[in-house]
């Protein structure tokens, strides 16, 4: 016997669909600012700190980390957008297999590269800033050449921490249903390794730590600083120089703060995608729009810390 379904079941199971519907295209739309806003401010960024090499100066070894920073946010940007995301009000092409190889290994290793970079900078600063460290011995004449191979290193760390993603992850699977449009935009993943998540685990928590302890030990310079500072006579001709690292050292403090806010809320939601497999979909929008996150924000934070304007780039005195 079929039990006969009310009209009031049916409608409100249209209404949770129209609401669902209208959730996913507003975080379409957000994701979507992301990217514009994110890929212009990564470009001027990028254009601010590599120009210089146009006029026969060498770069500074924070204008090369930016640089690479740069690129590996807009390769995160872009390969999140395009070609599906983009298309928030048309219909969309069904992913290929080819395809969510592709955008898998290329987003892991932009965000590998991102990862990596951001802890070149945030080491770089400490070894600046505090004084009478062993790494400031070591740099001393030798930071732009250290600078550049240990941001290369972070491409090729982050290739080879990924080379296995194209054999691990295929296109959308079939589900037998053909009203089920969303299944067609989902890539699969399969046969990850308990060895591989701790690998994975491994090489987030590496550089993760790196980054709190640089960030946590130039808290406790710079308090220490202030302190000495407030029980000294203050002189009208101060050192520009310290004050300049230390301006950019706030900068390194709360880019590093922003990056790991992001990280852990973005591991969180991952959690949640894989518990509650039910709105998986919905949550993997919002996965998306923290993953962009940090790209869009830190150059927008770079580029508002720089002390020299960076609308110059854009309109000429």
């Amino acid at each position: 016997m079929v039990t006969p379904v009310s009209s009031e079941t049916l409608s409100m199971s249209a209404h949770n669909k129209a609401l669902k519907t209208t959730e996913e295209t507003a975080l379409q739309i957000l994701l979507l600012c992301q990217i514009g806003i994110g890929t212009v401010a990564n470009i001027l960024l990028f254009i601010h700190n590599f120009s210089p090499i146009f006029a026969g100066i060498q770069l500074k070894p924070t204008q090369v980390i930016l640089s690479h920073v740069a690129v590996a946010n807009a390769l995160i940007l872009l390969i999140t957008g395009f070609p599906n995301n983009m298309m928030v009000f048309a219909p969309r092409n069904p992913l290929t297999d080819l395809k969510c190889k592709l955008q898998y290994f290329i987003r892991l290793v932009a965000r590998s590269i991102n990862l990596c970079s951001t802890c070149v900078l945030s080491t770089h600063q400490f070894v600046t800033l505090v004084p009478g460290t062993w790494g400031r011995v070591m740099l001393r004449g030798k930071a732009p050449n250290l600078v550049s191979y240990s941001c290369n290193s972070c491409w090729l760390l982050g290739v080879l921490n990924n080379i296995y993603i194209p054999m691990k992850v295929t296109g959308p699977q079939k589900t037998g249903n053909d009203t089920d449009s969303k299944s067609k935009m989902v890539c699969s993943t399969s046969g990850f390794s308990v060895g591989i998540v701790f690998l994975r685990f491994a090489h987030d928590a590496t550089f993760i730590s790196i980054m709190t302890w640089t960030s946590v030990s130039m808290v406790l310079f710079l308090y220490r600083h202030h302190q000495r500072t407030q029980c000294m006579s203050v002189y009208p001709n101060q050192n520009h120089r310290g004050h300049a690292e230390t301006r950019a050292a706030h900068t390194i403090l709360l880019l590093v703060v922003t990056f790991v806010s992001f990280y852990l809320l973005n591991f969180i939601c991952i959690i949640f995608q894989t518990v509650l497999m039910g709105s998986r979909f919905w949550l993997r929008h919002v996965g998306e729009v923290l993953a962009v996150s940090f790209p869009t924000v830190s150059p927008l934070l770079l580029l508002s810390r720089d002390p020299k304007d960076p609308c110059s780039l854009l309109f000429k005195h």
